[in-house]
Formats: C-alpha cells, structure tokens, sequence
C-alpha cells in the first residue's frame, strides 16, 4: 500500500490487489499530466519488489520463524516559509524504527544492531546518502511544488463551517 499527502490530505493511492496508482481527490485526477498515472505505478510496482527483498532482510536480522511482519517506509518534504526544504526518510519493521536518515549530516541513524549492518553498507558504498539527498533536496519538493499547483484553489479555500443545531423540548427544558 502507498499513500501520497499533502497538507494532511491523501490525494493519491496504491494497492497492490488493484495494481494501480489511483487519484483520491479531483484536483490530482485533473491536474496530473499525461503518462502520471502509468510513470507512478511503474515506479510503486517496483518499490513492491524492494519491500519483498527488505521483509527478507528483516526476517533474517531478526530471526523471524514465521507469521506476519510489515515493512513500513516513510519519506517526504516540507517547503518551509523562508523557502529552504526539510526532508525525512524513515522505514521500520513491525512497527519499530529501523532506520532513519538525516538529510542535514548526510548520515543514516540506526535504530538498533540489526540496522547497524544496514547503515555500514549505505553510507560506505555512498549510493544510498547519493540518492536519498538528491531525492529529499530536488525530487520531493519538485513535485510537491506540483500538487501544490494542482490543488492550489482547494487547498487555499477557505470556508467557514456549516453548522446545524437540533434540539428538544421536555418538561419546560431545552436539550
């Protein structure tokens, strides 16, 4: 499964028994450019082979004999005020840390022995510090810019609430 946010809103989503990148809002399903669709399934398709391999790693860190574990990663980016971008990369196992990166240092944060080996390997063969910083710094706030664009008139809309009062009248006493 694979869920986009914006400002709180999933606006995007991906399962693997439907098999397709999918709109949640109309904003993304009018905005996005041709080809969107089929480039980001493409690209989630393939995230599912590397969470297969990654439940694999963890079931042999962990020395899992079986039963159900999840894999769980977490990435995206704010545009802050000033105009610099903060950007998070976190993935975890069964719902605990695994490992983090910080985008500031260049440098991956285990969460414990068994993601050490995981944090050796990264940060020694460079590739990963490489294609996370590009990612956090260009990719992610390139496209968020974007959905930005797309949903600008709802996201900036500012309404005031519709509120409805009912009530009741027993024994002189208005409920």
């Amino acid at each position: 499964m694979v869920l986009g946010y914006l400002d709180g809103i999933p606006f995007e989503r991906y399962d693997s028994e439907r098999g397709r990148m999918e709109p949640l809002t109309p904003w993304m399903a009018a905005g996005a450019e041709p080809g969107y669709w089929d480039g980001q399934t493409q690209i989630v398709q393939g995230n599912q082979l590397v969470a297969a391999h990654n439940l694999n790693v963890g079931r042999d860190r962990y020395n899992w004999s079986g039963g159900l574990h999840t894999w769980q990663r977490i990435h995206g980016c704010d545009l802050l005020s000033d105009g610099s971008v903060r950007g998070s990369y976190r993935q975890g196992y069964d719902g605990r840390d695994f490992i983090s990166f910080e985008l500031g240092s260049g440098s991956f944060v285990a969460a414990d022995g068994a993601a050490q080996i995981t944090k050796r390997k990264w940060e020694s063969d460079g590739i990963m510090v490489d294609d996370w910083t590009n990612y956090l710094e260009n990719i992610c706030p390139e496209w968020l810019r974007k959905y930005v664009g797309y949903g600008r008139e709802a996201l900036e809309r500012k309404e005031s609430p519709d509120v409805h009062v009912s009530g009741k009248e027993e024994h002189g006493i208005l409920t």
